[in-house]
């Protein structure tokens, strides 16, 4: 008999954590559906964006083109735009030398959800609304929130910077001073 009680003690352990295991899992899954079901939108309510693609943009000189928003600079676009469907543009900017104030600095903003700047190489002197002028060499980033009001002071001969900008189409508005 001592055999048996010892057989079914195991057997009833076993018994007992499935039992307690189930309870805990089916407790838990209810829970999570009921949270999920909560915070979900309907498919039909919340419109999808195209799958990505990967972007890869090697460095070519022939692929620096002046045909940007400004005059005084030559952009090269990373493909980033297409590959997101227009959620977000990169592009190398050079700002061709010397720089001519009377062309380059004028007060305006950019219509945009987010846009950051990193310094590849050489300097560049800005104004930001809020923040005042700012020298930016290389190694140098900023974020500029949407509307903020900006201008380019001055830069070097070399200067090249990398801009990210949300969403990919965005207005310019320039600014007249006051």
């Amino acid at each position: 008999m001592a055999k048996q009680k010892a057989a079914s003690r195991p057997a009833a352990k076993t018994a007992v954590r499935k039992k307690w295991i189930g309870h805990k899992t089916a407790a838990k899954s209810t829970a999570r559906k009921a949270i999920k079901s909560k915070g979900r939108v309907s498919k039909a309510a919340h419109k999808a964006r195209p799958k990505q693609r990967i972007a890869i943009s090697h460095h070519r000189e022939e692929d620096f083109k002046a045909d940007g928003l400004r005059a005084y600079a030559q952009y090269r676009d990373l493909g980033f735009a297409d590959a997101t469907h227009g959620l977000a543009q990169a592009h190398v900017i050079r700002l061709i030398g010397p720089c001519n104030p009377e062309e380059v600095s004028k007060l305006h903003y950019h219509d945009v959800q987010f846009q950051m700047v990193y310094v590849l190489k050489g300097w560049v002197k800005t104004y930001m609304e809020g923040q005042g002028e700012t020298l930016m060499q290389q190694g140098s980033a900023w974020t500029q929130p949407p509307k903020i009001k900006h201008m380019i002071l001055d830069y070097s001969d070399d200067v090249e910077l990398l801009e990210i900008i949300l969403p990919a189409e965005f207005k310019t508005v320039e600014l007249t001073a006051t």
